[in-house]
């Protein structure tokens, strides 16, 4: 019988391998960046996307849901029915759903999710959604009954929000600092400025997450990113602010790419209501003085679809309406001097921190400055942003990418930051919300594409592409954004 004797120092050397491999095998930690750190963390009361981008399914969840492609499916709602008028939806709860603090979640905590959110004193920022509601009627502790005031086609849709997720009124008064959902994971610890870390939610209702910790970075800088990513400090960026870097992660055998498609209509926004933008033909003059392939090329590197009004081109429903704001200096000086500024005027660009934004902002002004417009860029950080030009209204032009799903309805809410008001559009989208019939619905969504890109409401750049990087190994991400949300309840390593 042969046999071949290690020595004690190989013994020692082979035990440390085999822990290193089961390690990797075992890992179960996640570090996520994102460029965009959270102003606060209670979805249902901010306009911030960036909430959702850590929160959206993790931590709260909605009666219905969006998955990876933008299909709606159940969350705490597991069935409805819906009447046959279309104006009563009866959801049924799924069974044995606790809160993160232990408090048990049913029809209770569900109606005082929606009468919160559609009240008259309500900080929803997307408080439309639910203006159809006129009544919540819990059934039984698994049963809810929600009657609306006029059918409305998009009603399980616009449930699956993350504005339309189910909090608890014990946890409600500190949920901008502490948020209770219950999701497959729970909120664990914010160091502002710098990180949020989830643990794993041992008492899941659903299945159960993979991972026992994801921490979300915050790296605004590009190069930041770059550097955090090629250092393997992060396992994922999602949404990863520079484009030009694409090409040597794709080169190198540690990364992944994953290049996706966004819901962000990225616009050079107008207000509506302040001179000279109050004028359509200056509006239009804007546009025409836009080369959007340009800002696609110069600011995100060929990543981005151009757009000639506010809809997602891989919608069905997406007209190419490019043309009516095609880029032509000539005509934008000629359509300038038509409205009285053959000199052209002063105004304002005022430019959250995206890198679409800064970078787009620098090609924007330069095109204007071409036809005579002399944009003042003003660089922000997000809360200022969202408290000056978002709630203030206090901008000329900004640049900002609207990543909510099928949100041409903002253009109907005169009170929207870029104070859009035409009876008509408003008359056309009222008459959208309760139209079920596909052909006709179609119809009404062309109308209001239309209509908008002939106002020239604002100028519409591009479809924000969305890039993430992550470490190979790692399965069930997101390829693309339907909404904005790093969903990490099916994540795992696979190495």
């Amino acid at each position: 019988m042969s046999f071949i004797r290690f020595g004690a120092a190989t013994a020692v050397a082979m035990a440390l391998a085999a822990m290193t491999t089961g390690a990797a095998l075992a890992k179960t930690d996640v570090t996520l960046a994102l460029q965009l750190e959270p102003p606060h963390l209670d979805p249902t009361s901010a306009a911030a996307g960036a909430i959702d981008s850590v929160l959206y399914a993790n931590v709260f969840e909605g009666l219905t849901r969006f998955a990876s492609d933008g299909s709606i499916i159940p969350g705490l709602a597991q069935s409805w029915e819906i009447s046959e008028d279309g104006k009563t939806y009866t959801f049924h709860l799924a069974e044995g759903v606790t809160f993160h603090d232990g408090t048990t979640m049913d029809a209770e905590d569900v109606k005082f999710s929606l009468d919160r959110a559609r009240a008259e004193d309500s900080a929803n920022a997307q408080k439309a959604l639910f203006a159809a509601i006129e009544s919540v009627e819990v059934v039984d502790p698994q049963t809810v009954k929600v009657t609306l005031s006029a059918p409305t086609g998009n009603f399980l849709f616009n449930m699956a929000w993350g504005d339309a997720v189910i909090v608890a009124p014990e946890s409600i008064e500190g949920i901008k600092q502490t948020p209770i959902g219950t999701g497959a994971f729970k909120f664990t610890n914010w160091v502002q400025g710098d990180s949020i870390t989830l643990d794993k939610n041992a008492d899941y209702w659903g299945t159960p997450a993979k991972l026992d910790k994801v921490t979300f970075k915050f790296i605004s800088d590009p190069t930041a990113a770059f550097a955090a990513v090629m250092a393997e400090d992060v396992d994922i960026f999602a949404g990863f602010p520079a484009p030009e870097n694409l090409p040597q992660f794709e080169a190198d055998p540690r990364f992944q790419v994953l290049k996706g498609n966004t819901e962000g209509e990225t616009i050079l926004a107008m207000n509506n209501k302040q001179a000279p933008f109050d004028n359509p033909t200056v509006r239009s003059a804007v546009a025409h003085a836009i080369d959007r392939q340009a800002i696609i090329d110069g600011a995100m590197f060929g990543l981005g679809t151009p757009i000639g009004t506010h809809f997602a081109p891989h919608n069905p429903d997406y007209l190419d309406l490019t043309a009516l704001s095609n880029y032509d200096p000539e005509k934008s000086k000629a359509l300038l001097a038509e409205a009285g500024f053959a000199d052209g005027f002063k105004t304002t660009l005022k430019l959250p921190p995206p890198s679409y934004a800064r970078r787009g902002g620098e090609i924007i002004a330069a095109q204007l400055r071409a036809v005579g417009i002399d944009a003042e860029i003003s660089n922000l950080e997000w809360a200022q942003w969202l408290e000056n030009v978002f709630k203030g209204k206090d901008y000329g032009m900004t640049i900002v990418s609207h990543t909510e799903p099928f949100d041409i309805g903002i253009y109907a809410r005169p009170d929207y930051y870029f104070q859009y008001d035409n009876p008509q559009f408003q008359a056309d989208f009222a008459e959208l919300e309760k139209t079920s019939d596909p052909a006709k619905r179609t119809e009404l969504i062309h109308k209001l594409e239309t209509t908008i890109a002939e106002d020239h409401v604002n100028a519409y750049l591009f479809e924000l592409g969305f890039a993430t990087i992550a470490k190979k190994g790692l399965k069930g991400l997101w390829k693309d954004a339907p909404t904005q949300a790093s969903d990490m309840t099916a994540v795992y390593w696979d190495e």
